[in-house]
């Protein structure tokens, strides 16, 4: 069946071109490179050949930090796949209910010294949060009732120094 390109789900597709429209709109690429790997994403007939096109490209991964403030996310914003909130003296309150999120798992490390992390969840999402170490602190989660099967996966770890975890699902 050499010519005949096997369905591949859209959205990973269209995830992969964006991947890398933006690796060579930060300069990871050159317009011969990208012309290359954006071949390859659209005529990929399986899961390998698209991990091909993306090879050694960066990880997304953002860091938020902050010396003496809240870190706040809230509304339309764009989630990264791996999301890194460090503070000094300040919490964080990470919105995700209504946020632009196009993985089906993110990762969420906290290193806060001294403040707590408030994490407002979509209806249908779990949460993996074993891996947060308290010095003084302690995390509180409270599910929801019959919200249905998940679609969004968050595992949750890192370290609060003086302060707790609160979970929430909107």
């Amino acid at each position: 069946m050499k010519g005949v390109v096997m369905p591949l789900f859209e959205a990973e597709r269209e995830l992969a071109v964006q991947r890398l429209q933006h690796a060579y709109a930060d300069g990871y690429l050159d317009s011969a490179e990208m012309e290359v790997r954006l071949e390859q994403a659209l005529t990929a007939r399986s899961p390998g050949n698209l991990a091909t096109a993306l090879a050694e490209l960066p990880d997304e991964r953002v860091e938020l930090v902050s010396t003496g403030g809240q870190i706040r996310r809230s509304g339309g914003w764009r989630v990264p796949r791996s999301l890194r909130v460090v503070g000094e003296y300040g919490g964080a309150k990470l919105d995700l209910s209504s946020a632009d999120i196009r993985y089906p798992a993110l990762e969420i490390e906290l290193r806060l010294a001294y403040g707590s992390a408030h994490l407002i969840l979509p209806l249908r999402a779990s949460v993996d949060y074993d891996r947060v170490r308290f010095t003084w602190g302690s995390a509180s989660h409270r599910p929801p009732r019959n919200a249905g099967p998940s679609t969004l996966h968050v595992q949750v770890s890192g370290e609060l120094g003086y302060g707790g975890l609160k979970i929430r699902h909107r």
